[in-house]
């Protein structure tokens, strides 16, 4: 199959980490290498078993460190290679606090604080906030960085130790649950009454590249919502259609919405 061929599925934003996804899966399958990405989110990890899928020479494994991770690392390689023996270089940072305050922080004070430092996203998994602390999953080889450098979260004073992946923490997502009636399921529609802006104040971000369905760039507006969907718009923040529930005696629909907390 044509490279041509193969883009036409992809939105152009995603390209450049198609090619590199492709070059993983070739250098597996021609050159019998073995690959550790750096973390995905579920659309790359799509993305790239889909090319995996294409050739039979190839497979791979993913691991974010639990059952229920939304970011992972991969191993591709070829296929003779058994991937339970390799590994994947998770580590947990554990970070804790005697100050009062810290019980306030949320996830993205975490997630603001260790890329503060100068860490690229793709080297952070999930960030696990628990009323005792966080557990931040973190690539290995940036792992020690964080545990010598990471020394406040927003103006908190904070103290680290590193953990083996097995003593990971993990916290399901919890969403703050709010109930919408509306007109239809368009994008733009359920945005608007979730971050509570005006239609016209919602569309400009979403025209602007700004939002994201399912983890991919989404720029038209009037894109109908299903059930399961989740929608991130920059600067605001991240939601899930949990249910349609049914259509009122007036003709709307009612909606039931978890927002990311």
């Amino acid at each position: 199959m044509s490279m041509d061929s193969i883009m036409v599925h992809f939105h152009p934003d995603e390209r450049a980490f198609v090619d590199r996804a492709m070059e993983w899966v070739h250098q597996a399958a021609e050159n019998h290498e073995v690959r550790l990405t750096d973390f995905l989110d579920p659309r790359q990890a799509y993305i790239l078993q889909s090319l995996v899928n294409r050739n039979p020479d190839v497979h791979m494994r993913l691991d974010g460190g639990s059952s229920h991770a939304e970011r992972c690392r991969a191993i591709v390689a070829p296929d003779y290679v058994y991937l339970e023996s390799e590994e994947l270089d998770l580590q947990v940072l554990a970070v804790t606090s005697k100050d009062q305050k810290f019980l306030s922080l949320e996830h993205s004070d975490f997630l603001g604080a260790v890329l503060g430092l100068g860490i690229k996203r793709d080297k952070i998994g999930d960030i696990h906030v628990t009323e005792e602390g966080c557990h931040v999953v973190a690539a290995r080889e940036i792992a020690s960085f964080l545990d010598t450098h990471l020394r406040q979260v927003h103006r908190v004073p904070v103290m680290t130790e590193l953990l083996p992946i097995e003593q990971l923490h993990a916290v399901q997502t919890s969403f703050q649950m709010m109930n919408l009636s509306v007109a239809s399921m368009r994008l733009d529609g359920i945005a608007s009454d979730v971050f509570r802006l005006s239609r016209s104040k919602i569309v400009q971000p979403i025209k602007a590249g700004r939002c994201r369905v399912n983890w991919k760039s989404e720029e038209d507006p009037s894109t109908a919502l299903r059930a399961g969907d989740v929608v991130s718009l920059k600067g605001f923040g991240r939601f899930k259609v949990m249910e349609i529930e049914g259509v009122t005696k007036k003709g709307r629909m009612r909606v039931s919405i978890g927002i990311y907390a």
